[in-house]
């Protein structure tokens, strides 16, 4: 027998069935299913067994049945068309409905994604991990190797220099960029009664020694301009009175890390100075002639001083001593300089030469180039060098060549009447340290700076910076932010002019720094 049920698409479809058979077929009920293919004969077969079942009484007979059944199958078909009815309502709200399609969709996106996180396999999520925490480690990589470059290159530059340094070589470019102060900016300190012939700046910039014929020696501060200390000259044949000089301090010299001071006067004395308190600690004497050149060996305590005696001597200011003289010059000597290199450098006046002294071997180089009288010499870096004399010329040196790298002859012009012109003697000149950047000075109511060339090979005039008198001396700050000059009436060694107009004075000029321009596609 073969039973049909509605589904809930509203087709009907065969279900299983009991198949009823009489007490004398079996006595009982028997299990079967009816096969697909036999679908219309199934029908019939069915409302037979029915129809005879009914006639037998095994099924519920009567009007009272038939009713209940009647009304079993409405509620069956009620329950479907509900269901239908349902559904169809579940549609049309989704379909009309677009402000609740609008609130589901961010919904769905949700499921989806979490649907798509299901989907990823554990190997998947370790392969993606793996490759995110490769990407890491290789950026970190990166970042590390480019900071990494920036210190070599770093490293790399400040050894170089180094190395340029160590061997004489360093030449820094700032001359360029050097702009000419205006008259205003530049302070000047008065304190001195005669002629500045010379001073020092201390290391850490902060303070400026000057020292003139008056024998008086001044410390003054660089910030504000007043007088620190005073160390007032001393009367011959006197006792009991402050130590000092008692005639006219010629040089004077600074150690490398600002303790000592050293001076130098015309009565064959060197005094030595703690700096910082200006109390007297040695007197050097030794010297047959006046002392005209003082130099510290930078990094160390160890004094070069030379004379109008023609010698060089060596002496130990830490401790208290004498080391050696050297001899070579003919004439008596003007000037001294040196480095941190055992070796000092002298200008020797008449003789016409400019002499390099190496200390350990007791030798000298000579240099020849100047037609007159060389006054003033100045260390560039340990191979190069600059001096002037006064036959108007300033000069460059290297080590390598007995013959000036560069010549400017009347460096600061010519004076006198037309037909007996006459240069401008040069009676000081100054280097920054390692650079290009050289001022000289001279009697010709002004300071000249100057820009040394490729190799030292030439001198390339920048500005001229108005100061009326003798430049007697010329200093650089160690940074080079400002320039102080000595200026007085008379020429430092002499008395052959006096310009009454110029006052005896340090002179403190800033150096500012036009701005660099920026590279190109920065």
């Amino acid at each position: 027998m073969k039973l049909w049920e509605a589904g809930p698409s509203g087709l009907w479809k065969p279900i299983r069935a009991w198949s009823l058979e009489g007490p004398g077929e079996g006595g009982g009920f028997s299990r079967h299913v009816s096969p697909p293919g036999a679908a219309a004969k199934d029908t019939v077969d069915s409302m037979s067994a029915t129809a005879a079942a009914r006639k037998r009484g095994k099924l519920v007979s009567g009007a009272g049945a038939g009713a209940g059944a009647v009304k079993r199958r409405r509620k069956a078909d009620s329950a479907v068309a509900k269901t239908r009815t349902r559904g169809s309502g579940k549609m049309n709200e989704e379909i009309s409905s677009d402000s609740e399609s609008e609130s589901l969709t961010p919904r769905k996106t949700v499921e989806e994604d979490e649907e798509e996180e299901l989907e990823e396999t554990v190997q998947e999520k370790k392969l993606r991990l793996a490759k995110l925490y490769l990407e890491q480690l290789k950026q970190q990589e990166e970042e590390k190797a480019e900071a990494r470059a920036f210190e070599e290159d770093q490293v790399a530059g400040r050894l170089k220099e180094d190395v340029l340094e160590q061997r004489g070589r360093l030449q820094k470019s700032v001359a360029k960029e050097i702009q000419a102060p205006a008259l205003a900016d530049i302070r000047v300190l008065r304190g001195h009664q005669l002629s500045i012939t010379c001073l020092v700046i201390t290391p850490d910039d902060s303070a400026i020694f000057s020292a003139s014929k008056d024998c008086t020696i001044i410390k003054w501060s660089v910030e504000s301009g007043r007088k620190l200390h005073v160390i007032p000259r001393a009367k011959k044949g006197v006792e009991g009175q402050p130590p000092g000089h008692s005639s006219h301090v010629l040089c004077m010299a600074i150690s490398s890390d600002g303790k000592y001071l050293a001076s130098g006067d015309c009565s064959k004395l060197i005094l030595i100075w703690e700096a910082e308190s200006c109390q007297h600690l040695y007197t050097f004497t030794g010297h047959r002639d006046y002392v005209s050149g003082l130099a510290f060996r930078r990094g160390t305590h160890q004094l070069y001083s030379t004379s109008y005696d023609r010698s060089v001597k060596v002496w130990n200011v830490a401790e208290n001593s004498y080391v050696e003289t050297l001899f070579g010059h003919q004439d008596a000597v003007a000037a001294l300089d040196a480095l941190s290199r055992e070796c000092c450098v002298t200008a020797g006046g008449r003789d016409g030469t400019v002499r390099v002294w190496k200390i350990p071997e007791e030798s000298q180089l000579v240099f020849y180039g100047h037609q007159g009288s060389i006054d003033c010499v100045q260390l560039i870096n340990e191979e190069h060098m600059v001096s002037g004399a006064d036959d108007g010329s300033v000069a460059l040196w290297g080590l390598s060549k007995k013959r000036p790298l560069a010549l400017q002859r009347e460096a600061h012009g010519l004076r006198g009447e037309p037909g007996l012109e006459q240069p401008f003697w040069v009676s000081s000149v100054a280097a920054l340290l390692n650079t290009d950047l050289v001022a000289t000075g001279s009697h010709s109511s002004c300071v000249r700076l100057w820009q040394c060339g490729e190799g030292f090979r030439q001198l390339v005039h920048l500005c001229d910076i108005p100061l009326v008198g003798f430049i007697n001396s010329l200093k650089f700050s160690s940074t080079g932010d400002f320039l102080v000059a000595g200026v007085g009436q008379e020429h430092r060694l002499g008395r052959w002019w006096r310009i009454k107009e110029a006052r005896n004075s340090v002179c403190i000029i800033p150096l500012r720094r036009a701005p660099v321009p920026p590279a190109a596609g920065s």
